[in-house]
């Protein structure tokens, strides 16, 4: 039996992966199967906060039947390769959220990679991505809507934005659409920033240490991520791991 050769960076969904971390857990377990069937609603979550002196990939396929919806909400801290995909397939008149944060320092890798296909008419779709980089990080949005000749009605976006404490840091956004359909609503933005320097003074000229100030203006860059998680034992966890995070990079 021939072993599954390991990818290289032509691939263009593994281009800015870290491809000697993930040789160590290649090749990666199978994915995880999700079924949503028509008219149900469901979600999901994942905190990935893998040691990071370790590689962790998971990969997801979500097949989203006739009116159904499903929500997936994501940390992604962990690891020197962490890396989460989904491949996603929408019924008619289903919907699928995506509402995700990669928060990471060191030498670290995290990656969100996303394909989406609206299959059907009337699907609608959203992806939420916040990514908070620094020291000498890598974090990486591939994420893809692609709509099918007879997918009439989609109404799909995709929201990216990344903020970077340290020049060293790097953050790579690569929005797609791919539409065969003529009545939709596909919209896409991406953009990369630093912490506003003005905000930053006015907190220190009443009083607030740097480290604090900077708590303060990355969780609410980060607001809004996993406000609708409906279980609050889950949204307090994953509060709390992206809070522990952000205080040992400021």
């Amino acid at each position: 039996m021939t072993a599954l050769a390991l990818p290289t960076r032509r691939d263009e969904a593994w281009r800015y992966s870290d491809l000697d971390a993930l040789a160590s857990v290649w090749p990666v377990p199978d994915a995880t199967r999700i079924t949503v069937a028509a008219g149900e609603s469901g979600h999901d979550h994942l905190l990935q906060d893998a040691d990071t002196d370790t590689a962790a990939v998971h990969d997801y396929v979500i097949d989203i039947a006739d009116g159904a919806r499903f929500d997936f909400h994501l940390l992604n801290i962990g690891g020197k390769l962490g890396r989460v995909t989904f491949g996603v397939t929408l019924g008619k008149g289903s919907h699928f959220e995506l509402s995700g944060a990669i928060i990471g320092g060191g030498d670290q890798t995290l990656e969100i990679v996303t394909r989406v296909t609206h299959a059907e008419p009337d699907a609608t779709s959203g992806q939420t991505i916040r990514s908070i980089l620094g020291q000498r990080a890598t974090g990486s949005y591939l994420g893809s809507i692609n709509v099918a000749r007879d997918a009439q009605r989609t109404d799909a976006f995709q929201s990216v934005k990344a903020m970077l404490l340290d020049r060293t840091a790097t953050a790579n956004a690569k929005p797609e659409l791919e539409i065969f359909a003529d009545d939709v609503k596909c919209a896409h933005g991406a953009t990369v920033g630093e912490l506003d320097r003005q905000a930053l003074f006015y907190m220190a000229s009443r009083g607030m240490d740097p480290a604090t100030a900077k708590t303060l203006l990355l969780k609410a860059f980060v607001a809004g991520v996993f406000d609708d998680v409906s279980d609050e034992a889950v949204k307090d966890r994953l509060e709390a791991a992206a809070i522990a995070k952000l205080e040992t990079l400021v």
